[in-house]
């Protein structure tokens, strides 16, 4: 390795340290931070982004992957390309744009997104309006700015952030895939599941603390390690931190436990893939996660695929109806997996079923990818977002609070990642196959809540591959087929309409 490969790996360290300081940092602002904290939160995290951005826009870094390239290309083993090629990606990213737009960027998204909760709170779109407009503006410049140094169209820019290679094209593909069977299947699960006795209602109310106790054990039964990792609340379900120290965060509902329980199970995939990455690539490109797409598929994996299995349900069963002081048949396992696997049009996205929630997906993908466009103005967001939930998910929220403000990623500057969701489902479902196939016993250690097994068969098909490989590569090592929807339709067909 020469010395300008050296210089680089020392370059990326740091860069990496930076990033990691300013993750915490947005960690804390979501989960205990006082809100008269935000303005000087915002600035610190302005000030860690510009100092990262003109670390990484050093007129040597260009050299130095130049000489890299030319100097060392036929020599280094495939992990050290994969590093070089993931310092390119990033260095591309960060030369396209001027530091006063990063921290313009960083600025207006630490205020928007602050301002989002209060306004979400009281459905207030116009109040949140301004601002929002303004992360828009900026998601806009920087999207054209960096399309025009890659020659793609902006949005597929903002899509590289999050899925790299990814293209607007492609996904719509995908999602035109999806929605040749979603309705008819989506309309079969709901009228074979009128058909059948309602569901049991368990009664409430149900404790934060007993909640929290109980999604403490169940973290732990994952795989979950509290001696580099946390839970704590916060107005939007997320995983943050560091692998070494990984920060989950869910919202409780003392009048359901389920929504917070499946929101931690969702979070503790994220933080398995974080916790999974290897070791000897830390604080380099080629070691951290690879996309968003896998990411979520690590969660969807755990939360979806395995947590709402009949299998784990009859784990879980018992153990809620011990939290809560529960008992009779609406404790049952057949009646808590119903409740688990009830399919219905809802409103909120976060609590949409599987078999929906790509609805709720596609809904965002247009809007966003319009908006981006200039062919939809944010003034018309409102009335685009009910037109388009009544005709994707069939309801009409009645107000903005439960329509275009539910969500925290645009005021959070996420103009992108959306999409990541539900191509995170498709691989979920396919590795899920494709592990169940390889090692038959996954769904029986379930039933223990014991999830050796399946994360036996990820850590090596998955984490331990870091950004080594590119999504289609390792979704067809691990699966033998390049990502598509029809493990997810033979999935939806087995849970909800083979029984």
């Amino acid at each position: 390795m020469n010395a300008a490969m050296t210089e680089l790996e020392q370059r990326f360290r740091r860069l990496a340290l930076l990033g990691e300081a300013a993750g915490v940092l947005q960690w804390d602002m979501a989960a205990v931070m006082p809100e008269g904290g935000a303005g000087i939160r915002g600035a610190q995290l302005a000030e860690l982004r510009l100092i990262a951005h003109e670390a990484l826009t050093d007129p040597r870094v260009g050299e130095w992957l130049d000489r890299a390239e030319h100097e060392d290309a036929g020599r280094l083993d495939p992990w050290a390309r994969a590093n070089l090629r993931e310092m390119r990606r990033a260095w591309r990213h960060a030369s396209a744009l001027p530091g006063d737009l990063v921290t313009a960027q960083s600025l207006a998204v630490s205020e928007c997104e602050m301002l989002w909760r209060s306004a979400r709170a009281a459905n207030d779109f116009a109040g949140l309006r301004p601002r929002l407009q303004r992360v828009l503006d900026l998601v806009v410049e920087a999207a054209r700015i960096k399309a025009a140094a890659f020659g793609v169209e902006p949005y597929d820019a903002l899509l590289d952030e999050y899925e790299p290679g990814a293209s607007a094209a492609e996904i719509a593909a995908v999602f035109e895939a999806l929605a040749a069977f979603l309705p008819e299947t989506i309309a079969r699960i709901i009228d074979r599941q009128a058909r059948r006795p309602a569901i049991l209602p368990l009664g409430g109310p149900f404790p934060a603390a007993r909640q929290r106790e109980l999604a403490e054990t169940l973290m732990r039964a994952v795989g979950f390690d509290f001696a580099h990792g946390r839970l704590d609340t916060s107005h939007h379900p997320f995983c943050g931190g560091v692998p070494e120290d990984v920060r989950i965060t869910t919202r409780w509902d003392e009048n359901d436990f389920t929504r917070g329980l499946m929101g931690v199970l969702h979070e503790t995939g994220h933080a398995m893939y974080e916790r999974g990455l290897p070791a000897d690539r830390r604080l380099q490109p080629s070691g951290v996660a690879r996309g968003m797409p896998l990411h979520e598929s690590q969660s969807l994996l755990v939360e979806m695929q395995a947590s709402r299995s009949r299998e784990f349900v009859s784990f879980l069963a018992p153990l809620a109806a011990t939290a809560f002081g529960g008992s009779g048949a609406a404790w049952s396992v057949d009646n808590l997996h119903r409740l688990y696997t009830r399919v219905a049009r809802g409103l909120i996205r976060v609590d949409a079923d599987e078999a929906t929630y790509p609805c709720h997906i596609i809904l965002r993908f247009r809007l966003e990818r319009a908006m981006i466009a200039g062919d939809l103005s944010l003034g018309d967001l409102p009335a685009a977002w009910n037109d388009g939930m009544k005709e994707l998910v069939g309801v009409m929220p009645p107000d903005d609070r439960d329509g275009c403000l539910q969500d925290i990623h645009w005021p959070g500057g996420a103009w992108g990642y959306f999409p990541t969701y539900t191509l995170g489902a498709l691989a979920a479902a396919q590795f899920f196959e494709a592990a169940t196939r390889a090692v038959p016993g996954i769904p029986a250690a379930l039933t223990r809540g014991d999830f050796a097994p399946l994360m036996g068969w990820v850590r090596p098909n998955i984490h331990a591959k870091a950004a080594s490989m590119t999504t289609d590569e390792i979704v067809e090592a691990a699966t033998g087929r390049k990502l598509g929807v029809d493990a997810f339709r033979r999935h939806l067909e087995r849970r909800y309409l083979s029984d």
